[in-house]
């Protein structure tokens, strides 16, 4: 009998593995991430000054795949900051550890804001 479980199923299948429920979840998060924390709001909080693209390149390397101590080296940044900064980003809710490892995973990846204001229409 196919039905509205055959089309999921396979995500839930051992064939499938944890990579397409991580994908899931990843999802979820980063749509619930969005209504809470609009891409402005969560900006403001990752780079709140001028000349935050370090802070800005470390939030998007965060994807719960690489350690605190493989960011830092990558992008060349004190392990010490980066420790009180994501420490500011676990505590303002946009930053979660996940895994055994506790790797560090964002709620969604973000880009700098162009500075365009779309109107509104009348």
């Amino acid at each position: 009998m196919a039905g509205l479980w055959d089309k999921f199923s396979p995500i839930y299948s051992r064939e499938a593995g944890v990579n397409a429920t991580d994908a899931l979840l990843k999802g979820i998060l980063a749509t619930v991430g969005r209504t809470a924390f609009p891409r402005d709001a969560l900006y403001k909080i990752v780079a709140p000054t001028a000349g935050s693209e370090k802070q800005l390149a470390a939030y998007n390397k965060c994807d719960g795949q690489a350690a605190q101590s493989e960011i830092g080296k990558t992008l060349k940044i004190d392990p010490g900051n980066l420790s009180q900064l994501m420490g500011k980003w676990v505590e303002a809710g946009i930053l979660f550890r996940v895994g055994s490892e506790e790797f560090p995973l964002y709620l969604y990846p973000l880009v700098k804001p162009s500075g365009k204001t779309s109107k509104k229409p009348s």
